[in-house]
């Protein structure tokens, strides 16, 4: 499944906290496209999609979209502050390349 460091959950919590409208949780998916070929999708949701797989990680409601699942299972996601900017990383078992940006994969 997708797993959350305490930095992300803690980053995903503070955005649902700070959310103009009530959201329940993280939806994460993988589309066509970035530099890599795959790239990452997610945002916070009031309600899954129909069919998502949901996962409780560190407090946090996390939808994956279930054709996205076998190209990211065992991802462990992370919040990460520096001096390039802060934002979401994903360590990915599946990838078999990346890009620098970390993005997206292939």
């Amino acid at each position: 499944m997708i797993h959350l460091t305490e930095s992300a959950a803690s980053a995903v919590r503070s955005a649902i906290a700070g959310a103009a409208e009530p959201m329940n949780g993280l939806r994460i998916m993988v589309e066509a496209g970035g530099c890599a070929g795959f790239k990452y999708m997610m945002g916070l949701v009031a309600e899954p999609t129909p069919g998502d797989l949901m996962v409780e990680d560190r407090g946090v409601k996390v939808f994956i979209e279930p054709k996205s699942l076998p190209s990211i299972d065992g991802t462990t996601i992370d919040f990460v502050v520096s001096l390039e900017g802060s934002g979401f990383s994903f360590n990915n078992p599946q990838a078999k390349s990346s890009c620098g940006c970390g993005k997206s994969f292939g």
